[in-house]
């Protein structure tokens, strides 16, 4: 029963071997684990997978097989617990939102601190208490325009400080790519100059006018042409991008096989003093920002992607970033960055039609000198025109 389960991670394209898929066998046959579904989770992952990397695709392929073993031997489901809470989440007015009162950063954060020293039990739907379904600032779950998000999942993306554990994952380079129109775009930035020696041995040529002389040498030379583009790009995870990682993924992809000279980096809503290269160790490798700035030439293509979609005072604010203090503004370092790569883009997965709603959208585009271009094929294609010139 386990051959499909193996074809289906080969089809997920996780590099799974026969060796491996024997040992896991070999595993259940010996009884090493319970007769339990979450056990085999772990086994499974624990003997086929040999990259961290690939776990993301693990999963995946686990829950498209595995979908559903669970629910037919339950004759009487409960409601979702997310059902019943749902029931607490309200629709307001215009009139309704517009009374609520917005704090500011500096109260807000004051007054969080007295709340959760007077506060001593659970809440739901109020306008004062760190709860959830309410008018609250605090908590998560109901309608503020200025708030703190504790726990739970965001709904209006205008929380100035999330307070939760968040796991974000890497952008997936081995995507196929839904259309090569997009690689097509990218390849409008690629320019091919010499470099070095003005010339060099042209094997092939030489090969072939050597056979057609009877096997005397006949040297063929040709001008060297290098991929002379560097590219560094910084892509934003997590929040408000899960709704984007497919055409993320799609561009990632599409990037890295286009500029053979591309480095990348994470952040999370707006750049601050440090960046990362790998989500599930982002708290243990940093990448100060100050080493990016000095580490590449002037003349590297910097290329921002992201939504932009966040509080305005994690771009303007010191200490605005949702998920620590920072010391100063996102909109300092994004000036720095723009400054040290005068030639840079800002490219938006979020539909263009929505700019004009989102605040921090209009406070980003008026950073980047309204270098901010959609994620479709005119817009790639015009972002790779200005990064050209």
């Amino acid at each position: 029963m386990l051959i499909d389960f193996f074809f289906t991670l080969k089809d997920a394209k996780i590099p799974v071997s026969i060796k491996e898929f024997l040992i896991l066998l070999e595993a259940m046959q010996k009884n090493v684990i319970s007769p339990s579904l979450d056990d085999f989770y772990f086994l499974s992952r624990t003997t086929l997978v040999k990259d961290e990397a690939h776990y993301d695709k693990f999963d995946k392929a686990f829950g498209l097989y595995f979908r559903g073993i669970d629910a037919i031997f339950d004759k009487h489901p409960e409601i979702p617990l997310e059902w019943l809470q749902k029931r607490m989440e309200r629709e307001l007015t215009p009139e309704q939102k517009a009374a609520i009162e917005k704090f500011g950063y500096d109260k807000l954060m004051d007054r969080l601190k007295e709340l959760l020293q007077e506060q001593k039990e659970r809440h739901e739907g109020g306008n004062k208490w760190i709860g959830t379904g309410g008018t609250s600032p605090f908590g998560n779950g109901g309608q503020n325009p200025e708030g703190i998000r504790i726990g739970g999942e965001g709904g209006n993306r205008s929380a100035v400080k999330v307070w939760e554990a968040r796991a974000y994952r890497d952008y997936d380079d081995e995507r196929e790519l839904g259309t090569r129109n997009i690689k097509v775009a990218l390849r409008r930035l690629r320019k091919f100059a010499r470099e070095g020696l003005e010339e060099e041995l042209a094997l092939d040529d030489t090969i072939r006018a050597t056979a057609s002389n009877a096997g005397y040498l006949d040297i063929k030379m040709q001008p060297e042409r290098k991929n002379n583009i560097k590219v560094l790009m910084l892509l934003d995870v997590g929040g408000t991008m899960d709704d984007h990682i497919a055409r993320t993924e799609e561009l990632f992809s599409a990037a890295k096989t286009e500029f053979k000279n591309m480095e990348f980096f994470y952040f999370h809503n707006c750049v601050y003093d440090y960046l990362w290269k790998n989500n599930r160790r982002r708290h243990a490798e940093r990448f100060p920002a100050w080493d990016i700035l000095r580490k590449y030439p002037p003349d590297t293509k910097l290329i921002f992607v992201g939504d932009a979609t966040m509080s305005p005072y994690e771009i303007l604010q010191p200490g605005g970033s949702v998920e620590y203090n920072n010391e100063e503004a996102g909109a300092v370092w994004l000036q720095r960055f723009t400054t040290t790569f005068p030639k840079f883009i800002w490219l938006n997965p979020e539909p263009e039609g929505l700019w004009q709603y989102r605040q921090s959208i209009s406070v980003i585009r008026q950073i980047v000198n309204n270098r901010m271009f959609p994620v479709t094929i005119d817009g790639l294609e015009r972002g790779m025109r200005l990064l050209s010139k």
